[in-house]
């Protein structure tokens, strides 16, 4: 297949604060070395990585750094990663609203990019006047524009307001006419910033549905940004994860999501309890899980001090500390703890049946005791995320209450 676009070694440093280096004598100095001498730019070699969290020692940061990748014509990539990852700057390079302080890109075909609310509307104009000159801006002549007027319009949803000024528009219906536009004026290349987190439930919807058409159907290449990994995963086949200018992942989508959420969910753990028994490995079979599915929590324990068979739960929370449901061993009539030995390791597999919590991620506490007395609770041991499933109901109200969320668990004692 093809290479609709090549990433080769591709890097942006920005100055903190100020326009150029800041001073005159310093444009000089990048001038002459640069263009007289033909060196490198002094001032690439002191810019640090781009880490917000942190206070640096330059003024001079990488926004991206050393990006190399290729993107197969058809393709549908999902780049995701935290704010400040460099995602957007990625995306504003390939549209040429800026450019790399070093590398190329090379893409086949025209580009259509939406990039942020608005992009390229002028707010004195109406919505019929914006989609000629976002047209003309992309390359399309007047009859084209025309031929495809109403269906862009139709898409939008917005004919009624078509003849008005889009400084009267609110946010989400600049988004509606905007992608309208960039989907319907055949680019061979799409390029999508976040702009589907604006829009509402129906237009995130027919946006996705568009955008599988447009990959899937027209063999044309989409370059997706989202924070919605939802969206990520039922739109894109490969993913790129950036992490802080650069790249730490690139491959199968579903992987790329699992690496980002298990590398951003992390949470300090607490432990407390009299440790006169005592958990030791815990672990997930799969950190992401699609509602509907099955999760498995897998365990192993000791006893340090002769104790009345204890109880063990596996307490759900959301990452804001809202208590949402728990299991028992007490749960499976069929299980019971078998305790043979002090200061032995036990393992116990506890299999929760059809997970039906909304999307989102959540994280897990263990607890061991009897009564009112804890022999152990390790509070944000494990987390995992639930993405929606087609095949099962989408459940969009709040939890109502905890005999909605029942679980169902399957216990078993390994050794």
């Amino acid at each position: 297949m093809a290479t609709a676009i090549e990433f080769n070694n591709i890097s942006k440093i920005y100055r903190l604060g100020l326009v150029s280096t800041g001073t005159l004598a310093h444009d000089l100095k990048r001038w002459w070395t640069m263009n007289i001498r033909g060196k490198e730019d002094p001032y690439l070699t002191i810019g640090e990585t781009n880490d917000r969290s942190i206070k640096g020692e330059s003024d001079y940061v990488w926004a991206l750094r050393d990006i190399d990748f290729k993107v197969e014509q058809g393709d549908v990539v999902g780049i995701i990663g935290k704010n400040g990852a460099g995602k957007s700057t990625l995306l504003k390079i390939l549209s040429k609203v800026t450019a790399p302080t070093t590398g190329t890109i090379r893409a086949r075909g025209r580009i259509g990019s939406l990039l942020e609310v608005g992009t390229g509307f002028h707010p004195e104009m109406t919505g019929r006047e914006n989609i000629y000159m976002n047209g003309a801006i992309l390359g399309m002549s007047k009859a084209e524009i025309t031929r495809k007027l109403d269906e862009i319009v139709d898409f939008s949803g917005c004919e009624r307001y078509i003849d008005t000024p889009v400084k009267r528009y609110s946010s989400g219906m600049m988004v509606r006419l905007g992608f309208a536009v960039a989907a319907h004026l055949d680019p061979e290349i799409l390029v999508v910033d976040e702009v589907l987190a604006v829009g509402d439930a129906e237009f995130q919807k027919k946006a996705i549905g568009k955008m599988q058409d447009v990959s899937r159907g027209e063999g044309r290449t989409v370059l997706f940004v989202s924070h919605n990994m939802a969206a990520v995963r039922s739109l894109c086949h490969t993913g790129i994860l950036l992490d802080n200018g650069q790249i730490s992942y690139k491959g199968d989508i579903h992987e790329t999501v699992t690496r980002y959420l298990s590398e951003n969910g992390k949470t300090t753990s607490i432990r407390q309890g009299n440790k006169k028994m005592e958990f030791g490995r815990y672990s997930l079979d799969n950190t992401t899980i699609e509602t509907g599915e099955n999760l498995t929590v897998s365990f192993s324990f000791r006893i340090n001090q002769p104790v009345d068979l204890p109880l063990i739960n596996i307490v759900f929370y959301d990452t804001i500390g809202n208590r949402i449901t728990e299991c028992s061993c007490l749960d499976d009539k069929n299980f019971n703890i078998r305790i043979l030995e002090l200061n032995t390791d036990y393992n116990v597999k506890c299999t929760i049946k059809n997970i039906n919590f909304l999307p989102g991620e959540y994280r897990i506490n263990l607890w061991a005791g009897r009564g009112s007395e804890n022999y152990d609770w390790i509070t944000n041991c494990m987390n995992f995320h639930v993405i929606q499933s087609r095949k099962f109901i989408n459940r969009t109200e709040q939890f109502p209450n905890e005999a909605r969320l029942i679980l169902q668990s399957q216990w078993q004692q390994l050794s």
